[in-house]
């Protein structure tokens, strides 16, 4: 039975594809070839140490979590903005 081997790059960008951009799980791996349970054993390894985790969930707030979650939305939508720029540019040049 052969096993994929992953470098720690490529890891660290999918599960920052799910974090920091906020898609779904399913989403990235279905898109990366990957299974899920992979991904969330990533997400999981990447995270911070146990410690400062259970810091952080004693003072997360309502607010915090909004923050976060429109954080990720922006990220998503810059990243769509640009796509579209580029786009543009390409049929734009193919116009003239």
């Amino acid at each position: 039975m052969s096993r994929n081997r992953f470098t720690d790059e490529f890891k660290r960008d999918a599960v920052s594809q799910v974090v920091d951009r906020g898609y779904a799980v399913s989403e990235v791996a279905e898109r990366l070839g990957v299974c899920t349970k992979s991904l969330y054993t990533w997400r999981a390894q990447l995270s911070k140490p146990a410690k400062e985790a259970k810091i952080d969930t004693k003072i997360d707030t309502g607010q915090n979590r909004e923050i976060r979650r429109l954080k990720a939305e922006l990220a998503r939508v810059t990243e769509e903005r640009d796509i579209l720029k580029k786009a543009t540019v390409y049929f734009a040049r193919d116009a003239k």
